[in-house]
C-alpha cells in the first residue's frame, strides 16, 4: 500500500454534531423548521451548500449559508476536539511514507475551518472537497481525482470512512475500502454495503498495516 485516503466527518474528526448544530440553526431561523440528526443525515451528499440550496425552502439561501458557516466556526471548539488517536495514527503513516489523501462531500470553507482548528492542514498531499467535483459519493470522481493527483494505482490505495456512500464510492474507485466506527459519532451504524475491513479503534488500522494488506482480496 502507498496510499490512504479518508473521509473526514465521522472518519478523521468528530465533527457530525457542530455539523447537525449549524445546520438545525440555519432550517430553524429560516424555515421554522426542526430538523432531526437522522432527517439531516438523509440529505447528506452534496456539500453544505448543496444541501441548504436543495432543502431550504425560504429564496435566502446565501444568507443562510453565511449562517451556517458562522454557526461552524463559532462553536467548532465547543463541539470538536484533537483526537490523540488519530492524531498518532496520522503520524505514523507520515512517518512510514505514505501518501495521505482527503476525500470528503464537506465544502472546502468549513473543512478548512476543522483543519486550521485541529491543526492539522499541512499534513494531507491532497485534498478533493465536494466543491471540487460534479458528483459527490458514492460516485467514484473524488477518490479518483485524488489517486490521479496522487499518482496512486487504485490497488496500492485504501480509503477509509463511516457511511455506505463512502465504502460504495471506494469500490467503484477499484480501491480497497476500511469502514471504520471508531469515532464517538458516525454516519452507518451498520454497513450496507460491505467494505473490505471494518474497525472499531484507530489502533486497529496501524495493526492492519503492520501485518500487511493484500493488494488484491
Amino acid at each position: 500500500m502507498k496510499a490512504v485516503i479518508f473521509d473526514f466527518d465521522g472518519t478523521l474528526a468528530n465533527t457530525l454534531p457542530i455539523c447537525f448544530q449549524a445546520f438545525q440553526q440555519v432550517f430553524r431561523e429560516f424555515d421554522d423548521k426542526e430538523l432531526t440528526a437522522d432527517e439531516i443525515k438523509s440529505m447528506f451528499g452534496p456539500s453544505e451548500t448543496g444541501i441548504i440550496r436543495k432543502n431550504l425552502l425560504i429564496p435566502q439561501k446565501e444568507q443562510a449559508i453565511e449562517l451556517y458557516y458562522q454557526s461552524y466556526k463559532k462553536k467548532h471548539s465547543e463541539f470538536v476536539q484533537p483526537n490523540k488517536e488519530i492524531d498518532a495514527l496520522i503520524t505514523y503513516l507520515k512517518k512510514e511514507g505514505y501518501k495521505l489523501g482527503i476525500v470528503t462531500g464537506k465544502a472546502r470553507r468549513s473543512l478548512d475551518i476543522s483543519l486550521d482548528a485541529l491543526q492539522m492542514e499541512d499534513l494531507f498531499e491532497v485534498i478533493i472537497t465536494g466543491d471540487d467535483v460534479l458528483d459527490p459519493k458514492p460516485h467514484p470522481e473524488g477518490i479518483e481525482k485524488a489517486l490521479s493527483l496522487l499518482g496512486v494505482h487504485p490497488t496500492d490505495a485504501l480509503f477509509i470512512g463511516d457511511s455506505d456512500a463512502d465504502i460504495e464510492a471506494g469500490r467503484r474507485a477499484n480501491v480497497q475500502t476500511i469502514g471504520v466506527q471508531w469515532l464517538p459519532d458516525y454516519q452507518t451504524i451498520k454497513f450496507g454495503v460491505k467494505p473490505d475491513h471494518s474497525l472499531n479503534k484507530v489502533e486497529e488500522l496501524i495493526e492492519l498495516l503492520k501485518t500487511g494488506v493484500p493488494n488484491e482480496l
